[in-house]
């Protein structure tokens, strides 16, 4: 008789880290609180009594704080972290200054080409991969059905922030509950900059000319902003300003936001009965765009990867390998469903038709996911590769800065144009002081 794939998991994993031998080990985990990696903290007890020596130890915090500290950590060498949840941002920073374990010999029965290349390439540097992918995304579109049917509407496949805007008008019932809209607000460059960022990329925005100098000063900047913040103000939830990705996430689940635009891995959790109220009304479209298709949607991948500073890279490696595996995401199937799997990684998983049947977003979130293209993403020529954000270290820091510019109009303590001056003057000093610009 077949022994059950789950089964397999639990004794051993991968055949061949199976037979590797560890003296006691504690790895210290660094990772996020979004459901996907909560669920990977609660099957990691497989991987623990499958390998009785090493032991985990999760650090879990919410996506602005993880990002602090995490970057505190590696840029002082202070060693807390064994394995660190990181993005499509870090990995190539920081890779690049030598910062991360890279992953060079990937075992064959890991199947490294089953990733997408995309995928792969975003989470590289110096022609080396420095992170396996937990999850990959990027953006949809998720609606409530039978609201904008009884609101008389239909939602296009391809949506414009205008289609956006009249439909929430029509299906705003604050009296009832309900909120037309639901966008983060939350400042960080990671949370309202994530979403606010690829808009503006709509609208024909940059970040930044060719010679650096800040772009907040110009009319894409602002049409885009006001489209955002007039959602919200008109048609989104009180308290916005403080709504980031788990905030939004758990409104439109509870069946409190007619309309959502966020990331593509919320499908799985959005389609859970035993997590949301709203799981059999739910609809599926792509990304709005404002003035143009170009960099409307981002590429993002929470990524797990090894700091120099860990002193258990070997134990460290087994861990990644079994959580980013194939066999992880049929474990994850067999606990509670092929719709929730991580998604966006690998090929297998959009080829197996049980999770084509399961995941009605699948199409949508294949097509987003290698549609979007960091390297060509605005109108106008950059010098940097991003989508959501601009691939350089002070980033981080200058895009949190914009964020809490841009929550303070969405709170209504600031005009868009106080905003926008605001950010360009900032923007402007810290590159300049940075020697970017002369």
């Amino acid at each position: 008789m077949k022994t059950p794939r789950y089964a397999l998991l639990l004794s051993g994993g991968l055949a061949s880290f199976a037979t590797m031998a560890w003296s006691e080990t504690t790895l210290t985990i660094g990772t996020v609180n979004n459901s996907d990696m909560v669920v990977m903290q609660e099957l990691s007890s497989g991987f623990e009594k499958a390998n009785p020596d090493i032991k985990l130890k999760w650090v879990v915090m919410e996506e602005n704080a993880l990002r602090q500290a995490l970057t505190t950590d590696i840029s002082t060498n202070a060693g807390q972290y064994d394995i660190m949840t990181i993005g499509m941002f870090e990995a190539p920073i920081w890779g690049a200054k030598d910062w991360l374990v890279p992953f060079a010999d990937v075992p064959a029965e890991y199947d490294l080409n089953d990733v997408f290349q995309s995928v792969r390439d975003g989470l590289s540097a110096k022609d080396q991969l420095f992170a396996l992918p937990f999850y990959a995304e990027s953006q949809l579109t998720f609606y409530r059905t039978d609201l904008v049917e009884a609101a008389g509407e239909t939602m296009p496949e391809q949506p414009s922030w205008d289609d956006i805007e009249r439909i929430a008008s029509k299906i705003h019932k604050p009296d009832e509950g309900v909120y037309g809209i639901c966008l983060r607000g939350k400042p960080g460059w990671g949370e309202n900059m994530g979403q606010i960022t690829p808009v503006a990329n709509s609208y024909g925005a940059r970040w930044f000319d060719m010679d650096w100098k800040p772009q907040f000063d110009q009319p894409q900047w602002k049409e885009a902003l006001e489209k955002y913040v007039g959602l919200l103000r008109n048609y989104g939830p009180p308290g916005a300003a403080a709504n980031g990705y788990n905030e939004t996430l758990t409104l439109f689940a509870n069946g409190q936001c007619g309309m959502w635009v966020d990331a593509t891995v919320s499908a799985g959790f959005l389609t859970n009965p035993d997590q949301s109220t709203v799981f059999d009304k739910i609809g599926y479209a792509l990304p709005p765009i404002g003035k143009f298709a170009k960099g409307n949607h981002y590429l993002w991948a929470w990524s797990l990867a090894i700091p120099k500073s860990s002193k258990n890279t070997e134990a460290a490696q087994k861990f990644i390998y079994w959580a980013t595996s194939k066999d992880y995401i049929e474990l994850v199937a067999e606990h509670s469903g092929w719709a929730t799997v991580p998604p966006g990684t690998r090929q297998s998983t959009y080829d197996n038709p049980a999770y084509q049947e399961a995941a009605p977003f699948a199409k949508l979130t294949l097509e987003t996911i290698q549609s979007a293209d960091p390297t060509d993403a605005t109108q106008e020529k950059v010098p940097y590769i991003g989508i959501s954000f601009v691939g350089i270290p002070e980033f981080g820091a200058i895009g949190t800065t914009v964020g809490q510019e841009f929550a303070a109009v969405i709170a209504g303590d600031k005009s868009v144009d106080d905003a926008l001056s605001a950010a360009q003057a900032a923007t402007t000093k810290a590159m300049t002081e940075a020697g970017y610009i002369k």
